[in-house]
């Protein structure tokens, strides 16, 4: 049995449900489950406070999620093109792991959403690998076999998925951008698996 980390921070919830989506997709695989895990917001101002133990779905990451996994997921809502803020601040908190090679070796995805068709979806996506590369993690992309990929009108990279959410955040998940975030927890699970063999 191998577990897939999927680690997302989501404002509006379309990052959340591509989550789920995902978890979903790593399911499918035999001997392969999710774990769900999220980040807390960042807080503005230095005497805000944030609660340890989120209002709902699931917990906060800890590092030893990461040290535990077989592979990960990460997802972020598009922020000027780069990954939101309290996603940074998490993997910043990762110095221990890098100094250890906990992560090296393992497979990572990435995925995003943003309020625009051409929100920086891409270079979001490219922020979030640099971490997971300094890492020594193995990027896994989507695919153009996929023939969602080749296909889409809204959300889908051959980087990883993504979705275009609307500036009001409104627009749900289409069928190509489920079916993309399906085949990419697929794909992260299955090649977790041969990386274990």
């Amino acid at each position: 049995m191998v577990e897939i980390l999927v680690l997302y921070y989501s404002a509006g919830g379309a990052v959340r449900r591509m989550a789920e989506l995902i978890a979903e997709g790593v399911e499918r695989v035999p001997q392969a489950q999710a774990r769900l895990r999220t980040v807390p917001r960042v807080a503005a101002g230095f005497d805000a406070k944030v609660s340890p133990i989120p209002d709902s779905g699931p917990p906060y990451c800890e590092h030893r999620d990461l040290e535990e996994c077989a592979g990960l997921a990460l997802g972020s809502p598009a922020r000027f093109g780069n990954m939101a803020a309290a996603l940074k601040s998490f993997l910043e908190s990762t110095t221990p792991l890098w100094l250890s090679g906990a992560l090296a070796g393992k497979p990572a995805c990435v995925f995003t959403s943003s309020a625009s068709l051409h929100g920086g979806q891409e270079t979001t996506l490219h922020s979030m690998m640099l971490p997971l590369l300094h890492h020594g993690m193995l990027i896994v992309g989507l695919p153009y076999t996929l023939p969602e990929l080749n296909a889409t009108r809204t959300g889908g990279t051959p980087y990883g998925a993504s979705h275009f959410g609307g500036i009001a955040d409104d627009q749900p998940v289409s069928d190509t951008e489920r079916a993309l975030c399906v085949a990419q927890g697929r794909r992260l699970a299955e090649i977790a698996l041969k990386l274990k063999a």
